[in-house]
């Protein structure tokens, strides 16, 4: 190969990160990886913890899926610990949103004024307490759709349709050339939408798994009873009523139907369903997504002054009778 070549490639070596290994990070990071294991482009490497680094670092990362025939992928480098991580360009979080802090601040130590972060996260308020502890890097707002899960420690379980993922552009940089990260994306043949503001996917997505997901944690109930069942599919309307109001005056578009829409939605869900702020809650752990969903509509409530007195009342609710919560 010619040396000019040799150096051009060298220049375009980027460093991907995926911090945590779930059903979403396990799955993302599964098809990035095995990507890169064929065309050595970049250097990727994952961040584990507990088992699932032991189990990676020694056996890699296990997918089972339909997509893959080749279920096992090993990145360039495991690491147990963020502080281990060396100049990242491309940072995919994938850990559950009350880790989101810390793992902000110990990303605070090790990345670069260039490094680009990826939220692969379902919330609201994601980007904005992303910023408040990194306030100068690109910050890439996102919302994902897969049914995965772990299986074991190390081993991720795929079903039914392709994973996506919707990501735009950070407001705060928007004329960063992000061509780059888009093609890591294609060439791990990832189901992506890249659009030029992509609040109104995540909030449209937020008002359905935050009114389901408070409303069946309040009565540990399934998807299909909160669409049936009188008193709660009130108090689910009337949630998503609230953040509908919030997201018109932060001036975030949704559609005037989205209500009926996302009942809709729900009802071909199969009937048991549950979610997992219900399952969270009521199997009694003491780290749920509560704060992801009702803390997000109240302070975004108050910031706006906007009443949230349905979500408030759902909230007191459920702490009074969840008191580890």
């Amino acid at each position: 190969m010619p040396i000019h070549l040799c150096k051009k490639n060298k220049m375009n070596t980027k460093h991907i990160v995926i911090i945590g290994l779930g059903g979403v990070g396990g799955y993302f990071g599964f098809k990035i990886n095995q990507a890169n294991e064929k065309n050595k482009q970049h250097k990727v490497s994952f961040v584990a913890r507990g088992t699932t680094y032991t189990t990676v670092k020694e056996h890699g990362l296990t997918l089972l899926s339909p997509e893959h025939a080749n279920p096992i992928t090993r990145p360039d480098a495991v690491y147990k610990h963020i502080s281990a991580i060396k100049d990242p360009d491309l940072l995919l979080i994938c850990v559950k949103e009350y880790d989101l802090e810390n793992v902000c601040r110990q990303l605070s130590t090790v990345i670069t004024p260039n490094t680009i972060l990826v939220p692969l996260m379902n919330g609201a308020d994601i980007y904005d307490r992303i910023r408040a502890l990194l306030p100068n890097n690109t910050i890439l707002p996102s919302c994902v759709y897969v049914a995965s899960h772990i299986k074991e420690k190390g081993i991720v379980a795929h079903k039914g349709a392709a994973g996506k993922l919707i990501f735009g552009k950070d407001a705060a940089h928007m004329s960063l050339n992000l061509d780059w990260v888009l093609a890591v994306f294609e060439q791990s043949t990832i189901d992506f939408e890249f659009k030029e503001n992509a609040l109104s996917a995540i909030w449209s997505k937020f008002i359905f798994i935050a009114s389901f997901g408070l409303v069946s944690a309040k009565h540990n109930s399934s998807i299909s009873t909160v669409c049936t069942e009188a008193s709660q599919k009130k108090e689910a309307t009337q949630i998503m009523q609230e953040i509908k109001t919030i997201a018109a005056k932060k001036d975030i578009f949704l559609a005037p139907d989205i209500i009926q829409k996302v009942f809709e939605k729900a009802a071909t869900f199969p009937p048991t369903t549950p979610t997992s702020l219900q399952l969270d809650v009521h199997s009694g752990k003491n780290k749920t997504e509560l704060e992801l969903f009702a803390g997000a509509i109240i302070t975004y409530g108050s910031a706006e002054n906007c009443t949230t007195i349905c979500t408030q009342r759902i909230y007191e609710e459920i702490k009074a009778v969840h008191k580890n919560l």
